[in-house]
């Protein structure tokens, strides 16, 4: 059973950066391709970056030049680094995980965590 958790999240001024954590478990984490999802309230999850198993990154237009996603295969860790951010931001964001050979946004994630909560305020 792959389980993905999250940390990191928080209350950040417009401008501000924070980065965020998603530990997984239960997987050769080296063999699964990793994504950052978000949801703003009454709206839709959207795709917002992902990294392959080979280390290939994709990122929504909203987020190129300002979030950067990494991996680190020791530690079965993603992150995602977020700069000047902007109340837009504002979501719940996800982290997950999917077999296959990429980690871009038209594709189905296996697994899933629980989300961490992103406030951007003035």
């Amino acid at each position: 059973q792959v389980q993905l958790v999250e940390s990191g999240g928080g209350l950040v001024q417009i401008g501000g950066s924070l980065r965020l954590s998603c530990v997984v478990s239960g997987r050769t984490f080296s063999t699964l391709n990793m994504g950052w999802f978000r949801q703003a309230p009454g709206k839709e999850r959207e795709f917002v970056a992902g990294i392959s198993r080979k280390y290939s990154t994709y990122y929504a237009d909203s987020v190129k030049g300002r979030f950067t996603i990494s991996r680190d295969n020791a530690k079965t860790v993603v992150y995602l680094q977020m700069n000047s951010l902007k109340p837009e931001d504002t979501a719940v964001y996800y982290c997950a995980a999917r077999d296959g050979a990429t980690a871009g946004p038209q594709v189905q994630y296996d697994y899933w965590g629980q989300g961490t909560q992103v406030t951007v305020s003035s």
